[in-house]
């Protein structure tokens, strides 16, 4: 195993920020113990922000020799349309700091979340969740069934913070 990547809701509860936190660190850490080297995040708003965030603030703190590689479903301005001017400017921080960007389609369809899901998917022999288990209609219920149906490990951050 050499890989793992991300999928988790938008919306994560203030409250629940700093303790997501601290255990992604400790995941992520336990994860590059066992050789994990490469992980993948699908460039969202919320969970894949922090997921983000928190590989590049653990190569820079822990000199974790860990690579993050964005997988996006569309050009830039396609995926942050709507968003906020903070988010934006968050996002193409992100992207500075990441060692590979791919795009599963340049403009957004109706099906591009779901090509970069299966993306993510593919590239990871682990996958990292933050998904409460009731929402059955959402990108992180198709990315966690997706991971089911490969057959690999699945790490639900969301049922080990409850």
């Amino acid at each position: 195993m050499k890989s793992a990547c991300f999928t988790g809701h938008r919306r994560v509860d203030s409250g629940d920020i700093l303790p997501l936190k601290t255990l992604l660190d400790s995941v992520i850490c336990s994860l590059a113990d066992r050789g994990v080297t490469d992980f993948y995040c699908g460039g969202a708003l919320g969970f894949d922000t922090i997921c983000a965030s928190m590989i590049i603030y653990l190569r820079k703190r822990k000199a974790l020799d860990i690579k993050l590689h964005l997988v996006l479903p569309c050009r830039n301005e396609e995926q942050t349309r709507g968003w906020s001017d903070k988010d934006k400017h968050e996002f193409y921080s992100i992207m500075m700091f990441a060692d590979e960007i791919e795009y599963t389609g340049s403009d957004y369809a109706k099906d591009c979340m779901k090509k970069r899901n299966q993306q993510l998917v593919n590239m990871g022999d682990i996958c990292i969740a933050y998904y409460d288990g009731v929402t059955k209609r959402s990108g992180t219920a198709q990315t966690v069934r997706m991971a089911n149906e490969k057959g690999i490990e699945i790490i639900n951050l969301y049922n080990l913070m409850q």
